[in-house]
């Protein structure tokens, strides 16, 4: 017998406590004081979740390492997460799921204490169930997907996936979902469980998937023999059972050199496990750190953004309120001198507006471009269409006038959306000034939200009024003598187009085209004109002066 045969039960009992006392402690209570300190309901820690196939031996290889009894027998017995509890697990599960065969998402915990079971968290989950039988729901399949989905997808988690060594384990949902979360299989381990049900002539099928062989896993695969239903109902002890165990794997031609090697075993396998969890402890803990920080920064925003609560005294609360209203009507006046303070990566509100004045520019410039271009055309059609009595060499006014009118409407409509635009964007911006100050005091934020949608409304149809009355000034054709002049005299001198060198021009048509380009290139000066209506519609000073005696009514 070798040295590692020659181990008693007690022996392979304590072996993993022995290694545990010196090098698992620490990281173990490191993630147990952040789970007593209730982490968890924010993070998630570090664990291994058990998972298979309806009635793999799940439980059975959790009671095996924990020495808890767990619920076992035929269909659904796991119907909500287990984390190794001691007592009443049915009357637990049933108050979660209900009496029937439902799942529940909510987990019960269980506090296991003894000087012979490692200290892990292993988490059972409910085997999946292809059709729905009995009382099921007829979607549980799904129910159960979902679930399990839900725990293995972590990355702090360690998935042990549980398979009967006597099934194809390709056919195996449980593995197909380890391998659909988990490609690389990092944070998969396979056991394979009921050795003893194995056809003969099958076993070394076994033994090339424990060997990684069959569908290669980074953490590789396991074996272990449990104990039965037969095995419970005759009262057979855990301590019994591993050593019946470890007969088994000794006296098996087959799986001895598995046992050799290290890959066999419920001891072994808590050994192995307590390995990988420490492991896994080490590589999450940076980033848990890193989530950590993370939610106490945020955290501590919340807190700030509540500010002081209002005082106890009633000759206190005065001048509370005062001091909230003017810190309120003071980030807005900040925002209206642009030396707001920004939040994240958000852009101050000019520079949204701005943003919205170079768009509108870009558009008069494209308008501006092809007017040159087309001019010409337009007045040729005119020329055809509404040619009066006129001799040749006469320039129509009338004509003109109206394709004049014709390109100034064509920039009413755009002109006002720009208004629109950025009247939304200083709306949204007063909006979330109101909401951030105010969150904690719903009373004051909505006698804040009402005076701002009023005055939307107010100074945005005066501002509206504004744009139409620019508009239609600019119908009025009009321009002063000398200016139009000098730009007329300007045009002219330009060369032809490339495209009109080889056509017959009318003089009459150029004459035409000539004046309207003198005309555009003088008068076109609506983003100018747009942008000074926003400036002045603003208000600064009216919106403070509307907004403060607001609060103060609420107040008194």
């Amino acid at each position: 017998m070798s040295p590692r045969n020659s181990k008693t039960v007690e022996e392979l009992a304590n072996s993993l406590n022995l290694h545990y006392e010196d090098k698992v402690r620490p990281c173990i209570d490191l993630v147990d004081s952040l789970r007593l300190l209730g982490v968890e309901k924010d993070l998630h820690l570090p664990a291994i979740a058990v998972i298979g196939d309806q009635s793999s031996g799940k439980s059975s290889v959790l009671e095996a390492l924990s020495g808890v009894a767990l619920p076992r027998g035929t269909g659904i017995v796991t119907r909500c997460p287990l984390v190794l509890k001691l007592k009443r697990v049915e009357r637990a599960q049933n108050s979660l799921a209900g009496n029937g065969k439902g799942i529940s998402h909510e987990m019960i915990t269980l506090d296991i204490e003894s000087s012979k079971v490692p200290d892990l968290t292993l988490i059972d989950l409910p085997g999946i169930a292809r059709v729905a039988t009995g009382d099921q729901p007829l979607d549980i399949e799904k129910q159960i997907k979902d679930l399990i989905e839900k725990f293995i997808k972590r990355q702090e988690t360690i998935s042990l996936v549980v398979v009967p060594a006597n099934i194809d384990i390709a056919t195996t949902e449980a593995l197909k979902m380890a391998n659909k979360v988990d490609p690389f299989g990092e944070r998969t381990l396979g056991i394979l469980t009921k050795p003893d049900l194995v056809d003969k002539g099958a076993e070394e099928t076994v033994v090339s998937t424990v060997c990684n062989q069959v569908i290669p896993l980074k953490k590789g695969y396991m074996i272990v023999k449990c104990r039965g239903q037969q095995d419970i109902n005759s009262n057979l002890s855990l301590a019994k059972a591993i050593q019946n165990e470890r007969d088994f794997f000794e006296d098996n031609s087959h799986f001895k050199p598995l046992l050799e090697d290290g890959k066999a075993t419920v001891p072994l396998l808590a050994e192995r496990l307590t390995k990988e969890l420490v492991e896994h402890i080490g590589r999450s803990l940076p980033q848990l750190q890193k989530q950590i920080e993370q939610k106490l920064e945020k955290t501590a925003k919340e807190l700030r953004k509540l500010g002081d609560g209002v005082p106890l005294e009633e000759h206190e609360k005065n001048n509370f309120l005062i001091k909230k209203i003017h810190e309120f009507n003071q980030i807005l006046s900040d925002v209206m001198r642009a030396e707001e303070d920004l939040k994240n990566s958000d852009a101050k509100v000019f520079t949204k507006i701005r943003t919205e004045f170079k768009t509108w520019k870009s558009h008069l410039d494209k308008k501006s471009s092809t007017l040159e271009e087309n001019l010409r055309d337009e007045v040729e059609e005119y020329t055809k269409t509404q040619r009066g009595k006129e001799l040749p060499g006469f320039v129509n006014y009338r004509t003109f006038e109206n394709i004049v009118k014709k390109h100034v409407v064509e920039l009413e409509e755009p002109a006002t959306q720009l208004l629109t635009d950025i009247t939304d964007i200083v709306h949204t911006c007063l909006k979330d000034i109101a909401s951030d100050h105010f969150e904690a005091f719903p009373n004051l934020l909505k006698a804040a939200k009402e005076p701002i949608e009023d005055l939307r409304e107010q100074e945005y149809e005066k501002a509206k009024e504004k744009v139409k009355a620019q508009f239609k000034m600019e119908k009025i054709v009009y321009c002063q003598d000398g200016i139009y002049s000098w730009k007329l005299q300007s045009v002219k001198q330009k060369p032809e187009p490339i495209r009109f060198l080889n056509r017959p021009i009318n003089a009459d048509i150029r004459e035409m085209a000539q004046h309207l380009n003198t005309y555009f290139t003088v008068c076109c000066c609506y983003s100018d004109q747009s942008e000074y209506f926003f400036y002045n519609s603003t208000h600064r000073d009216k919106v403070i002066l509307i907004l403060f005696p607001e609060f103060l009514q609420l107040y008194y």
